[in-house]
């Protein structure tokens, strides 16, 4: 039963990977752990274990950061990055679509705030989106990762 409930919870992860704000990668480890836990840890040991957990705090930390890379990365200011942050968690209550413009706008507003010039604000805004981006696909690859070193741990 651990087994199947291990299982579940993993596919579960692996279908919220696209979902920003939500901690799949967690989750996946989650289940990887409950189907380790499900045999007594004989294919899946405590090293690998603890190597998966080391990947999904990089994960994490890499789906987290990006958000606010990008919008650095894209001339915004320390006011941009701020807004970016502030705009990533106060879109969650819109859904998928605050998700994800809620970064772009809060590093819009913040950066058109101190400085109103709407080119560069505009270019903070398009950087909070593409880090978005960037974000999901740290994420996705971590969380499919940990799956791959884990299905191969445990059938190889």
């Amino acid at each position: 039963m651990l087994l199947i409930f291990g299982l579940l919870v993993t596919v579960l992860g692996i279908g919220l990977l696209a979902i920003p704000a939500v901690p799949a990668i967690g989750i996946i480890f989650s289940g990887v752990a409950l189907v380790a836990w499900a045999d007594g840890f004989a294919r899946i040991g405590w090293w690998s274990l603890g190597g998966l957990f080391v990947l999904t705090v990089v994960g994490s930390l890499a789906d987290n950061v990006a958000t606010l890379l990008g919008a650095r990365q894209a001339g915004a200011s320390a006011w941009g990055v701020a807004g970016a942050a502030v705009g990533m968690l106060a879109g969650i209550p819109f859904g998928l679509p605050g998700i994800i413009l809620g970064p772009a706008v809060g590093a819009f507003a913040l950066e058109f705030a101190r400085n109103p010039d709407a080119r560069k604000a505009g270019m903070a805004g398009l950087g909070g989106i593409a880090g978005f981006v960037l974000g999901i696909v740290a994420k996705s690859f971590f969380g499919l990762l940990i799956v791959g070193l884990a299905v191969f741990a445990y059938f190889f």
